[in-house]
């Protein structure tokens, strides 16, 4: 297209790349997705150059929760994490800006509609406007997402599986969250997924901190053999 690159400074086309038999002449490549560019990281920059990002496919942001701090459980919490074996690091005590709480649950916002019976804003700024977290970050292999969510367990307490955090420390129900008009009181949070620990590290640790997205081993996460 015009206003392209290879449209405005290209001088090759296809029909003569075949009529000569060779690859077309297109001046410029870029990754066409994460994996694309981890694994091209490696062909052209090679392993004695440590690639300085993390992969949030193997890193996700822990958030203990106003009523853990409250309750004396963010300890708790963490070990039980750490025992999953998974890597806990960057330990942060936090005094929650409304900002935060704003952002990190974007979704009910989104979504307030479906709450007639609940100011979210005001429920958001009422749980954690000013109050204490620990936020952390944990390290472990492709997958520990979902790992993280199951070992945390259902959000209603009431509901989550014994041997889960939520279902063994947990004190709240949503029942009694509706009836008081406000937000569960379930403890911990960690990542939905990578992205949502890339927007949960913006959130909680800022840009400023990035250079604890590296392996508490001080080496960056990289890729293994099998994703290369």
């Amino acid at each position: 297209m015009p206003g392209t690159i290879r449209s405005e400074l290209g001088d090759d086309s296809l029909a003569a790349a075949r009529a000569e038999k060779r690859l077309v002449r297109n001046l410029v490549h870029t990754s066409d997705d994460p994996a694309g560019a981890r694994r091209e990281y490696g062909t052209w920059y090679g392993p004695g150059r440590t690639l300085q990002v993390s992969d949030f496919d193997r890193c996700s942001v822990i958030l203990c929760k106003p009523d853990a701090v409250e309750r004396r459980l963010v300890d708790a919490v963490l070990e039980r994490i750490a025992a999953a074996g998974v890597t806990v690091a960057s330990r942060l005590d936090v005094t929650v800006q409304p900002w935060q709480a704003h952002v990190h649950y974007w979704d009910l916002l989104v979504d307030a509609a479906w709450f007639p019976d609940r100011n979210i804003p005001e429920c958001l700024d009422d749980a954690y406007a000013g109050k204490p977290v620990t936020v952390a970050l944990a390290f472990g292999e492709p997958g520990i997402h979902a790992l993280l969510r199951q070992l945390i367990g259902h959000f209603d307490p009431t509901r989550a599986a014994a041997g889960t955090i939520r279902g063994d420390l947990g004190n709240d129900s949503l029942d009694a969250a509706l009836a008081q008009k406000r937000l569960v009181h379930n403890l911990v949070h960690t990542s939905d997924d990578p992205d949502a620990a890339r927007r949960d590290f913006g959130t909680w640790f800022g840009a400023a901190r990035r250079g604890l997205l590296i392996s508490p081993t001080g080496v960056p996460l990289q890729p293994t053999h099998a994703d290369r």
